[in-house]
């Protein structure tokens, strides 16, 4: 008996192809730059193309260590990790549970309807309008500082993280919650023992997108805690910018040290999300 094969012809699709090694390259070209130039010495950078592009004569991390040293590392990165995690945490608590009241409730309500979109509304709201008044806020109730910075990232991620909760809520049968309250399950213990592990992935999602948010920000920390001494990896990156130019060799390593935790973080909980699914949720 003989196997009968079909070849089948694949199509190269020119165009996709051709777009995809330019966004690649896109890419590449600024982090191979950066890496370049921050393991070069002063001495070694020319304006010529082919000077710029062209390997250190000797690769040296002194760069990096003298980074550490202007930025006083270890602390901003303290400050940092702090005022992100604390976000992360208050965002994926506050907003999924935001997101469940008003998920749940807005087909029964217009009042849930209105406060969706009251909510959402402050996307379009840009950081600029709301600067002047915010830094008076924050200074007359004595939060221009960490915590400060703590409560607006959790209100101005809210509408974004809203969004995302709500559209993930209708995933979830409805009918694993009525289940509950027949076992006698009260609404705060459905969510805490149901809703919220299944949301597993959207709180990844969430994190990552807070998290990086959160980290690379120098506008709000800034403003709200300028003249304090304190400073986020971002806000230390303004030391190597004077009136009279830019040390690129100091300032370059310093942002590929500021890149990698938050780097680290996305690799982590990129794994919750491409393996996140409502595994189970319907038997």
């Amino acid at each position: 008996m003989k196997r009968s094969t079909n070849k089948q012809t694949r199509e190269v699709n020119w165009a996709a192809t051709i777009l995809l090694v330019i966004g690649c390259l896109t890419i590449f070209f600024p982090l191979y730059m950066a890496v370049i130039i921050a393991f070069k010495q002063p001495s070694e950078m020319t304006n010529d193309i082919a000077g710029a592009l062209s390997f250190p004569a000797q690769w040296s991390f002194s760069n990096f260590a003298e980074a550490m040293r202007v930025t006083d590392f270890w602390n901003s990165l303290g400050n940092s990790v702090m005022i992100t995690g604390i976000t992360v945490v208050l965002a994926i608590v506050i907003h999924s549970l935001a997101g469940y009241a008003v998920g749940r409730s807005m087909k029964s309500s217009k009042f849930y309807s209105f406060v969706y979109l009251y909510i959402v509304s402050g996307m379009f709201v840009p950081f600029a309008i709301l600067m002047m008044p915010v830094v008076k806020e924050t200074a007359a109730l004595g939060i221009a500082n960490r915590v400060g910075v703590i409560i607006l990232y959790t209100v101005f991620f809210m509408p974004l993280n809203l969004m995302l909760y709500k559209g993930y809520l209708t995933n979830i049968p409805i009918a694993l919650e009525e289940a509950a309250r027949v076992d006698g399950a009260t609404t705060w213990k459905t969510y805490w023992s149901i809703v919220f592990p299944i949301m597993k992935p959207m709180h990844a999602t969430v994190a990552v997108l807070t998290a990086m948010s959160a980290w690379n920000d120098v506008m709000t920390s800034l403003v709200i805690m300028s003249g304090t001494g304190v400073n986020t990896l971002p806000l230390a990156q303004l030391n190597f910018q004077t009136q009279f130019g830019t040390n690129y060799n100091l300032a370059f390593a310093s942002y590929l040290l500021a890149l990698l935790p938050i780097l680290l973080f996305y690799i982590v909980c990129q794994k919750q999300i491409l393996n996140g699914v409502v595994n189970g949720a319907v038997k």
